[in-house]
């Protein structure tokens, strides 16, 4: 019985460490931490870099835009999550974001390409033209 009993030492003493390892971890992740919110009708950039795969905005690789349009925050739904006021073209894409796919815009109105001026096709590609910045 004394090999068990000397087991079960073993694997609590483990847990305890580990436990005491991931706390420290989470306290020094806490600290870098920082909370992103939203208020809303603000503006902000929606990220599609992660829908490389699935939607295409403009070319593809890295030419691809990762931030498009200028969209306006409805409502935020969830502790994390914000409603955004797509265009028509955006239909088919839900309107609701995790806070890490959406950045501010810090308002200079230089860099924003309006989507009147791109014509995207029912596939979400459009035919890029040259312009000026």
């Amino acid at each position: 019985m004394a090999p068990y009993k000397e087991t079960e030492d073993k694997v609590r003493i483990i847990r305890d460490n580990l436990k005491t390892v991931s706390d420290r971890q989470k306290s020094a992740v806490d600290l870098k931490r920082k909370v992103i919110e939203f208020f809303f009708g603000e503006k902000v950039f929606l990220k599609v870099s992660l829908w490389r795969k699935v939607l295409r905005f403009g070319k593809k690789g890295k030419f691809c835009p990762r931030f498009i349009g200028l969209y306006e925050i409805l409502e935020r739904t969830g502790p994390v999550t914000y409603r955004l006021a797509l265009p028509l073209e955006l239909d088919r894409i839900h309107n609701a974001f995790h806070v890490l796919m959406i950045r501010r815009y810090r308002s200079d109105l230089s860099y924003v390409l309006s989507t009147d001026e791109i014509d995207l096709q029912p596939d979400l590609t459009y035919n890029e033209e040259p312009s000026k910045f």
